[in-house]
């Protein structure tokens, strides 16, 4: 997908929560992060001359703090994040610079997608397609999550889990193999 395709489906994904074009440009700070995060990105990953890329990061670096202290959002630049990209609510939201999300994710407020681990277990997690990350999770290490997992609220996802899991708790066992279906 291109940059204004990529735009127009996080857009289409908020609208389908926030509704008239005025309440998610103007009220939406999930969108405003996910706007700045999907330009910036465009940025790091297509403007090869260093000149005009420094420039142009440097720029980005601070649209991205002045995003991060209005929103309490914190998405790098170097993520990778797929297609209709959801944050429910905004606040206290921390994306590592190495963190891969699959299409169609949404996520809740508090969560953190981090770094963590010792030794091969050291890494950042990458999270497949049609994930929900349920308010206050934090999910951390060099682990895969499957596609169309629900990831429960307050949880500590520290280990892989498999496409369809429901996961809950500290650290986080599955529940269900009902998955995302309806989160989404």
């Amino acid at each position: 997908m291109n940059l204004l395709q990529l735009i127009h489906s996080d857009y289409r994904k908020h609208q389908k929560y926030a509704g008239h074009f005025l309440g998610i440009v103007f009220f939406t700070q999930g969108f405003w992060a996910v706007f700045q995060y999907r330009l910036a990105h465009f940025c790091y990953c297509n403007i090869k001359w260093q000149p005009f890329r420094f420039l142009f990061l440097m720029l980005f670096l601070i649209w991205q703090k002045v995003v991060e202290i209005t929103t309490g959002i914190s998405i790098p630049a170097s993520a990778k994040i797929g297609h209709s990209f959801y944050i429910g609510h905004f606040g206290g939201i921390i994306i590592n610079s190495k963190a891969v999300i699959g299409d169609n994710c949404n996520i809740s407020q508090g969560v953190t997608i981090g770094v963590s681990g010792r030794g091969e277990r050291r890494g950042t997690p990458v999270i497949g397609d049609k994930v929900y990350i349920g308010a206050n999770s934090v999910v951390s290490g060099h682990i895969t999550i499957g596609n169309e997992v629900l990831i429960g609220a307050c949880s500590l996802v520290n280990q892989s889990f498999s496409d369809c899991s429901v996961v809950l708790g500290v650290p986080a066992i599955i529940i269900s193999q009902k998955g995302s279906k309806g989160y989404i």
